[in-house]
């Protein structure tokens, strides 16, 4: 079938390769693990550029290069909503009470483009399965419209390291697949890569 896979890039970091040596993750590759009767006509990929923290200052040093890397992907396509950070008083746990103030950040805009490019591909038949990338329900209200509106169906891909899918994702999408552990091995960049403008590799902590 021809397919759009939509990947939400937070939703994915923390819930399938935070902490892990899987960062460098090629999602072409992981599409045809998963998916390898279908034809992959596009992935979008849906994140927003970090604002690095000073105990982590090369932060946005190292997702400018994974970016880099998924931009060799042919037919791949980022669409950036906006970050967030700010400061806020939030409240102790513990006996003693009283509050902190913390730094708070917050990725905002990507469930939002997710459901507003699912909606207007399905609408433009540009796809005829939609798999989305993400254990977020929040994208409930899209996949059901597609699927009930629009008579197509669209599957989950979910990054559920630690944990399991979402029981509303699991009840309206067409599939459910997990994410595993050996598909994100089996689905890596190589450590050297080139583009256009030159050689590059993969960050040295990841």
């Amino acid at each position: 079938m021809r397919t759009h896979v939509y990947i939400d890039g937070f939703n994915f970091y923390y819930g399938a390769v935070r902490g892990t040596p899987f960062k460098w993750l090629d999602f072409a590759q992981l599409c045809r693990l998963l998916l390898p009767n279908d034809r992959i006509v596009k992935i979008k990929y849906f994140t927003a550029l970090v604002n690095p923290r000073p105990k982590d200052p090369d932060q946005r040093v190292r997702q400018e290069a994974y970016l880099r890397a998924l931009r060799t992907i042919p037919n791949l396509e980022i669409v950036f909503g906006t970050f967030l950070s700010h400061e806020v008083m939030m409240p102790l746990t513990g006996s003693t009470g009283g509050f902190a103030r913390i730094v708070k950040t917050e990725e905002k805009g990507s469930d939002v483009n997710i459901a507003t490019h699912l909606l207007v591909d399905g609408f433009k038949d540009s796809y005829e399965l939609a798999v989305i990338v993400s254990n977020d329900s929040d994208l409930l209200m899209p996949i059901q419209t597609v699927i009930g509106e629009l008579k197509k169906p669209v599957g989950v891909l979910a990054p559920t390291q630690q944990g399991h899918p979402s029981q509303m994702l699991m009840k309206y999408a067409t599939f459910v697949k997990q994410i595993r552990r050996n598909v994100l091995a089996n689905s890596q960049f190589p450590p050297m890569m080139s583009d256009a403008i030159g050689t590059f590799s993969k960050p040295s902590s990841w």
